[in-house]
């Protein structure tokens, strides 16, 4: 998987690089059709400051985007907790997708069952 990382108004250090990285190869481990994940990291000093770094992440998958972002105190957490929230969506489209099949062979098998009779 391809990262794409930007910063505003923040010094991307070995140890944040790094970081990202270890969050997104945990991310490919989930889905592994995930093409490309951009990660934007911002600071804003006029924010309150519990709310002065900002992380967002945009997840390129086969169909819609993925997309989540997290406003925090720390840095690390922001970033913490946006991998979390995508981790969460990645997890809410795969359970789908294995009832939608699922559901799918049931009425197949169902179908089968009533043209036998």
């Amino acid at each position: 998987m391809k990262l794409i990382l930007s910063t505003h108004n923040v010094t991307l250090t070995k140890a944040i690089e790094d970081h990202i990285i270890s969050r997104i190869n945990k991310l490919d481990h989930f889905d592994r059709f995930a093409i490309d994940a951009r990660v934007t990291l911002e600071h804003d000093h006029r924010k309150a400051p519990e709310k002065q770094f900002c992380c967002s992440m945009r997840l390129a998958v086969p169909g819609p985007d993925l997309f989540a972002e997290d406003f925090e105190s720390d840095l690390y957490a922001a970033i913490d907790v946006v991998t979390k929230k995508i981790e969460q969506q990645i997890r809410k489209r795969h359970s789908k997708y294995k009832a939608r099949k699922h559901n799918d062979a049931a009425q197949h098998k169902r179908r089968r069952q009533e043209s036998g009779m």
